[in-house]
């Protein structure tokens, strides 16, 4: 339940950013030039730009999101190293108050009045470095309480963090962005940096640690057990010790399907990061829906992807297979991208649910699974590292379509949509070898053993 929350925090610091670009511009006429009127396009925390212009103002919005984007898809492949190597409920909670920090600093931009593109651009990007805290941890702690056998069921339920975070950061942002665009990001930062004070207070990081906390008075009362201790535990300790060494990077990459589920997530990514951050602008243009009404409608998607992220893991517990739910998946999701989702309501729930669910499995139960593979030989030390590889591989993919969406938008939303179905054939072909053995498997065949 903790991590449910810590993780909904996350989400929902960033999803503001989202919001405020559908009113981004609404022409207003800033002055005079001889008898001509100057008409711009009146861009919120964009305003400092006299230049911008209906041109050119989708690209902006682009470079902004990769300055989060791009920091996160680089911090994900060191954070996972870090969090094998430090306390967990440290290292979220440091990472809570300071993404609470520098997404209330991009607000209150908007009350200092700075006019500076790099000061906007510089906080997404810290915040973006210090968000790459969250998941890796919170796929550890889960990791380290819950096993193997129905992990897609519960890390698919635990997974609508994700949507959740989406929903709440949309309608917070919405509540305050046609009055005080600063307010949609305060609000977030302050919920973050509570739930960080939170995690420090309340975090068990996993069940040995809660075992640990328990059998600590007892060791210390008795001065039988420290002789016990000593004289019979010494071997064990240290084969514990030797076995929860952290794995090394080139050591991650070497487990069985890491490579493959990594480069998959980085193109399903690339899909699900350019609706979460172009859906609220697309249905603004096309429904001339109003920026609220667009963030609220834009929630329906968030909500299939809750639905999604659960019908996948039971899917993949029940038949055992997660590269072909994902690719299943993914095939039926590739032409319901180019629908127009914005006229159905169920439309975009089931696009939100095919879209998300084989997103939410790999960085899930996937992850977990690959990080506890049998060829650790329980060496416990993987998990973060993994789930940090996979993510930071699909973070690639989330930094790539935001700004693919900004720089081929101006051209149609028509293109946009081809790019995203292109990804989503990419990300099956990934997983054909995975698919493959696990079909031979349904079907009797088993795999020779190496070496």
């Amino acid at each position: 339940i903790l991590t449910f929350f810590f993780y909904t925090a996350y989400h929902l610091s960033r999803k503001p950013i989202s919001i405020v670009k559908s009113p981004l511009n609404h022409p207003v006429v800033f002055g005079t030039t001889g008898s001509m009127d100057q008409l711009f396009f009146f861009p919120l925390f964009l305003s400092l730009f006299i230049s911008l212009d209906q041109d050119n103002y989708q690209n902006l919005f682009g470079y902004i999101d990769n300055c989060f984007l791009v920091a996160y898809a680089i911090g994900m492949f060191f954070s996972g190293m870090f969090g094998e190597r430090l306390p967990l409920r440290y290292y979220l909670t440091s990472g809570m108050l300071l993404s609470g920090l520098f997404t209330s600093l991009f607000g209150l931009g908007f009350y200092w009045n700075i006019h500076s593109l790099w000061y906007y651009c510089l906080m997404q990007a810290l915040n973006g470095l210090v968000q790459t805290t969250g998941w890796p941890a919170v796929v550890a702690c889960v990791g380290n309480w819950f096993g193997k056998g129905k992990r897609g069921f519960i890390m698919g339920v635990w997974n609508s963090h994700t949507s959740v975070g989406n929903i709440l950061g949309s309608l917070i942002a919405g509540a305050f962005v046609s009055s005080a665009w600063g307010m949609s990001f305060i609000v977030p930062g302050i919920i973050i940096a509570a739930m960080g004070i939170i995690c420090f207070f309340f975090l068990v990081e996993s069940k040995l640690s809660l075992e640990d906390e328990e059998r600590e008075p007892l060791l210390r009362n008795s001065a039988n057990n420290e002789e016990i201790f000593n004289n019979h535990t010494s071997a064990v300790v240290e084969a514990v010790e030797e076995q929860a060494e952290a794995i090394s990077f080139c050591g991650a990459l070497r487990i069985p399907g890491v490579v493959e589920f990594s480069l998959c997530l980085l193109f399903a990514k690339l899909v699900s990061y350019t609706f979460l951050y172009w859906l609220p602008l697309y249905i603004a243009n096309v429904a001339n829906f109003d920026a609220k009404s667009a963030g609220d409608m834009s929630t329906l998607f968030d909500v299939g992807g809750i639905l999604g992220g659960i019908l996948a893991g039971v899917v993949s517990d029940y038949t055992g297979g997660r590269a072909t739910t994902c690719c299943v998946m993914l095939i039926v999701a590739a032409p319901m991208v180019s629908m127009p989702v914005i006229m159905y309501n169920i439309m975009l729930l089931v696009c939100g649910a095919l879209v998300n669910g084989p997103y939410a499995l790999i960085t899930t139960a996937v992850s977990a699974d690959l990080g506890t593979h049998e060829c650790l030989r329980g060496n416990a030390k993987a998990l973060s590292t993994v789930t940090a590889i996979i993510d930071g591989t699909g973070s690639i993919g989330a930094a790539i379509g935001p700004l693919l969406a900004g720089l081929i938008s101006p051209t149609g939303w028509n293109n946009v949509f081809y790019m995203l179905i292109s990804a989503d054939v990419l990300a099956c072909l990934l997983l054909c070898r995975l698919v493959f053995k696990e079909v031979r498997g349904w079907c009797g065949y088993t795999t020779r053993q190496r070496g």
